[in-house]
């Protein structure tokens, strides 16, 4: 699967993502686009899913019709999300459908 990082995802969990191919929106110039033109861009580049740290974004983008699956992770700072990368892995490889796909962090 292609997977777009956004911003606030902490690089070093692409590497975590075995099998998946992993760009961050900068590369592409992106980083200063605002969401729907966000998703819109990577749905274009054939992304399957955007991975943000946005907890708003659910609220604020309408996914009717859009093919890409947008996964919010709870927290963006590393020291709380490296405890759980694997479950983290395992939910992006059971994420086969558009749509937000959400992954609590407390």
């Amino acid at each position: 699967m292609r997977i777009l990082f956004d911003q606030g995802v902490p690089k070093p969990l692409a590497k975590h993502l075995v099998g998946h191919e992993v760009r961050r929106a900068f590369e592409f110039g992106w980083s200063e686009k605002k969401n729907g033109e966000l998703i819109k861009l990577a749905e274009d580049a054939g992304f399957q899913m955007l991975m943000t740290t946005d907890q708003n974004l659910r609220y604020q983008q309408n996914l009717t019709g859009r093919k890409i699956a947008v996964f919010i992770l709870g927290k963006g700072n590393w020291p709380d999300i490296e405890p759980h990368v694997i479950q983290i892995a395992v939910r992006v490889n059971a994420t086969s459908s558009a749509g937000f796909h959400i992954f609590e962090i407390s």
